[in-house]
């Protein structure tokens, strides 16, 4: 098991190891909080690759690996960008200024509390 120092270079290894036997590999992570250390593995019991870093600089790329990854084991593919960009263009009601919700329907719908849940109830103190 040898460390690969290149992030582009694990990157592209990993994911033709999974490409080439999906059902075999393996992915491992492992931080190390008391070292600051991230830790990458990836195996198909024939190959193993690692990778090892203790810079930030790499979290946004571990992102993006991770990502890449879970859509390759969940057989998906990325959206395209025509779909992403309709996706991020506001509606044409909200543009001239009008809410796609009328004001009576506004009132009815159910709020949710800033916590998220219910609020339990504190024990009473005995004398």
């Amino acid at each position: 098991m040898v460390y690969i120092h290149s992030w582009q270079e694990f990157q592209d290894a990993a994911e033709s190891l999974y490409s080439k036997s999906p059902n075999n590999t393996r992915y491992c992570v492992k931080w190390k909080s008391s070292e600051g250390k991230l830790v990458l593995k990836i195996t198909d019991d024939v190959t193993c690759l690692k990778f090892k870093t203790n810079s930030s600089i790499f979290l946004n790329r571990f992102e993006n690996l991770n990502l890449s990854l879970m859509q390759k084991m969940q057989n998906h593919k990325p959206p395209s960008a025509l779909a992403a960009a309709s996706d991020l263009s506001p509606p044409a009601e909200n543009i001239r200024g009008t809410s796609p919700v009328p004001p009576q329907a506004a009132s009815t719908l159910p709020t949710a509390s800033a916590a998220g849940g219910v609020k339990k109830k504190k024990p009473k103190k005995k004398k």
